[in-house]
């Protein structure tokens, strides 16, 4: 007996994964960022920008630096980025109940002040490679509902810059 089988999917459900961004079930391709599903909404996210770095065109004063390279990772090898790449998590009510993180084509371990401003928004965090990490969602989503569930997701194809 399939209890979810006349469940509508979520709108905004990962279809596919590709290498630098993913396909959404309502045909919505995102690519060149990451993405982050909240409350039925997807937004390009790219947590691998640092304040201050020049973002855009060339012409409108950037330097063309908004390509998917930078670090993810803290001197320790855990993943990290910064207070700022979590503002829609802040501004969001009500709050999801968890954040599945997907960090990549590996699972890699999240920092401790990560995972504690996570915390401290009161979102459980569960963090798993991003293939693993959309399927999650997936099925948690239309199980729970998309006010309950909430993902970041790194493209499959990202690769820290040395």
């Amino acid at each position: 007996m399939n209890v979810l089988g006349a469940a509508p999917p979520p709108a905004t459900e990962i279809a596919s994964t590709l290498p630098f961004g993913f396909t959404l079930t309502n045909s919505v391709i995102v690519e060149g960022s990451g993405c982050m599903l909240i409350c039925g909404e997807a937004f390009h996210w790219r947590p691998w920008v640092r304040e201050g770095r020049k973002e855009g065109t060339i012409g409108a004063g950037g330097r063309g630096e908004d390509l998917m390279k930078g670090k993810l990772r803290n001197e320790r090898g855990a993943w990290e980025c910064d207070k700022g790449n979590w503002g829609l998590l802040d501004l969001v009510w009500p709050k999801p109940d968890l954040l599945i993180l997907g960090t990549g084509p590996t699972m890699v371990p999240v920092s401790a002040a990560t995972r504690r401003h996570i915390s401290d928004l009161g979102i459980r965090l569960e963090v798993l490679d991003t293939r693993n990490a959309v399927a999650q969602f997936n099925l948690l989503a239309t199980e729970r509902g998309v006010r309950e569930v909430a993902a970041a997701l790194v493209p499959m194809g990202w690769k820290d810059s040395q």
